[in-house]
């Protein structure tokens, strides 16, 4: 289906965006892994990958806050694969507190992380995109992108922010073959949604049950965590053909938490 593609994935060592880079692999696409860990454990990982989907799979250690090491990653993905068609801005932090207790320094991580690693890769990407008259972009927002929750002002702002990024860059590339969306999960118990759920229960002093149970997963009607396959599936749907008229959408997939 993607034979031929090159695609970026950032924060994609583990969770959604190495469930992400394996399907796109599994579809035939090159992939550009990006994120953090141990090198001996990314070094299997990524020769995992590569060896699982017979695809060419490199990674980059770009930090997601730092604009010039981002650019830099596409390039080197361009370098790498000749190309660059399909960009996952997938990178995302968590702290949870209240407004008068967040910290400054997280606010501003999580917005560089979160929604600035997105606006600096995308501008990266986009010229060469716009000379092949072909590419996709998929943010990885999060229902927090539409709705909020107490205690995460600076993951919903920066969530709600991608959102917006989304539609400005569907608009502004709307004649030339690109597509740009943003992928919106409910909770997916991922390693930042451990963290999340350890952070929770010894704010409000309860057991980790207690919050998965009372506090996550009440407002999802479907009381289940998203499958990262689930999310996975659709990013490659975005990618093909079919999806070829669907741009600057939103799309929830959050076992009908935003249909409240």
């Amino acid at each position: 289906m993607l034979k031929g593609k090159a695609a970026v994935v950032t924060g994609s060592t583990s969770g959604i965006g190495l469930g992400i880079a394996r399907a796109l692999g599994r579809a035939g696409c090159d992939v550009m892994m990006n994120g953090l860990g141990e090198a001996r454990e990314i070094e299997e990982l990524r020769a995992g990958l590569a060896e699982e989907t017979g695809v060419r799979v490199e990674f980059s250690g770009a930090d997601m806050t730092d604009p010039e090491a981002i650019t830099g990653m596409i390039e080197a993905a361009i370098d790498a694969f000749g190309r660059i068609d399909i960009l996952v801005n997938n990178a995302g932090i968590q702290h949870v507190a209240p407004l008068d207790k967040f910290p400054g320094d997280k606010w501003d991580a999580i917005l560089a992380v979160n929604l600035s690693s997105a606006f600096h890769a995308s501008k990266a990407a986009l010229p060469l995109m716009r000379a092949g008259r072909w590419g996709r972009i998929i943010n990885i927002a999060s229902t927090h992108g539409l709705v909020a929750s107490p205690y995460k002002s600076a993951y919903v702002a920066a969530k709600h922010g991608l959102v917006g990024l989304t539609k400005v860059i569907a608009l502004e590339t709307a004649e030339d073959g690109i597509t740009c969306n943003a992928i919106c999960p409910g909770y997916v118990l991922t390693p930042l949604v451990e963290k999340q759920i350890d952070e929770q229960a010894a704010s409000h002093g309860i057991p980790r049950q207690t919050v998965i149970r009372d506090i996550m997963l009440a407002v999802q009607p479907n009381k289940a965590f998203i499958g990262i396959g689930h999310i996975a599936d659709l990013a490659v749907f975005l990618c093909g053909d079919a999806a070829s008229g669907l741009t600057g959408a939103a799309l929830p997939i959050d076992g009908g938490w935003t249909a409240r």
